[in-house]
């Protein structure tokens, strides 16, 4: 019997998804360390638990440590020590190096974590990537754009995708940009090139250092445009033929890249771009499962169920792989708030229109709730996923989807 124990700092739905995953295992028990209270997880989930630890901080390598201690000591030994969120992966791996407990170390953790030493990591190999340097000052921060050149962006080294991410034009963009966070020496903000073009991910699964499974999802918009237009409804596209010449160079680049940063076993998620001139720049890479619904696409278009893969992979060290048997696009539905805050939801225009036309295509649709405060995430407040063997059919009802339904707010 295989002892797991998940690192859930909050009880929000999608990690107790990936969670139940690991449960749903022959001959595993669960422990959970948390820093929400037993009284925020169903009940129906605390009674399938082998133990529960509740721990001050759940992002904090030292209290991590005590709480896995105290499982030790309550539960017997910990085989596994899991979590989904990007900020846990280097807390996580700090605590399995102290514990000797089999997983990521901390040096590929933090080769993940900092978006800074991945770009070097990358440069030193030949990896393309965005032009880049770390600033600890403002001075520094206004040398570095006068020699990578605007517009570019300034983010934290260890931020998650977009998020916490400026684009600035301008010396006047970027300076606005920095008085919210100063840099200062050890809390350095990172300088990059705005790299333009086409947007994908490269969402992959890797077994004792083989490259096994991997999967591409194409943006429509970019995710930084849809930050900075909370209006904007957006979608992605998972294209049913992965073997065509457009995605060649990312075939090749994808695993090489997660190779340097260390990657042995686990599910990564990376960004990367198609430049105008066709070459390709890896923008960041998580060493975590993808969000924003990716996991339930890939279910859709290979047939199985992506959460019990992951579950499988990081507790038996098992991947089975499936053919990709559908193209899936998913259109993320979003509240015309305009970047209000407080804003409630009044009701969803064109939803019969929509299932009438789209038929049994239209497999799944999460519609936000009337009355419901417009969510600031820009996964937004609801969406829509189609399923098809055809990728152009399923390209054409995202954008629809985008077009045609409307989140109204109250004025």
């Amino acid at each position: 019997m295989l002892h797991v124990v998940f690192a859930i700092p909050f009880a929000k739905e999608n990690t107790l998804r990936f969670a139940r995953a690991v449960l749903s295992l022959p001959d595993v028990q669960l422990t959970v360390l948390s820093q929400d209270p037993r009284e925020r997880f169903p009940k129906e989930f605390l009674g399938q638990l082998r133990g529960f630890q509740q721990v001050a901080d759940a992002m904090d390598a030292d209290r991590l440590e005590a709480g896995a201690r105290a499982v030790i000591k309550a539960h017997g030994s910990i085989d596994r020590l899991l979590g989904i969120l990007e900020p846990l992966q280097e807390p996580l791996a700090l605590v399995r190096e102290r514990l000797r407990i089999r997983g990521m170390d901390s040096t590929s953790a933090r080769n993940f974590r900092d978006k800074a030493r991945m770009k070097e990591l990358f440069a030193a190999h030949d990896i393309g990537c965005a032009r880049h340097r770390l600033a600890g000052t403002a001075g520094e921060a206004l040398e570095a754009a006068r020699q990578i050149g605007y517009p570019l962006v300034v983010k934290p080294p260890a931020g998650a995708g977009a998020k916490a991410t400026a684009r600035c034009a301008d010396d006047k963009e970027l300076e606005v940009a920095l008085a919210g966070a100063p840099p200062r020496p050890g809390r350095e903000v990172l300088i990059e090139e705005f790299v333009q073009g086409r947007e994908f991910s490269f969402d992959s699964v890797t077994l004792h250092g083989q490259h096994v499974f991997h999967n591409i999802c194409c943006y429509y918009p970019t995710p930084l445009q849809v930050i900075e237009n909370p209006w904007i409804q957006w979608c992605v596209v998972l294209p049913r033929d992965l073997a065509v010449p457009e995605f060649a160079d990312i075939h090749r680049t994808g695993p090489r890249a997660l190779s340097v940063l260390g990657m042995w076993t686990g599910m990564s998620h990376m960004e990367w771009f198609r430049r105008p001139d066709g070459s390709i720049a890896i923008g960041e890479v998580a060493a975590r499962p993808p969000g924003a619904q990716f996991m339930t696409l890939m279910s859709y278009a290979h047939g199985v169920d992506m959460y019990r893969v992951f579950a499988e992979l990081m507790v038996f060290e098992t991947f089975t792989p499936a053919p990709r048997r559908f193209a899936v696009a998913a259109a993320y539905l979003r509240g015309q708030a305009g970047g209000r805050e407080g804003v409630r939801i009044a009701g969803v225009r064109g939803v019969e229109a929509l299932r009438a036309e789209l038929g049994d295509s239209l497999v799944e649709l999460r519609l936000p709730e009337k009355g419901a405060t417009v969510s600031t995430s820009y996964e937004g407040d609801g969406y829509a996923i189609v399923r098809h063997p055809d990728t152009e059919f399923v390209t054409a009802a995202a954008q629809k989807i985008v077009k045609s339904l409307r989140v109204d707010v109250e004025a």
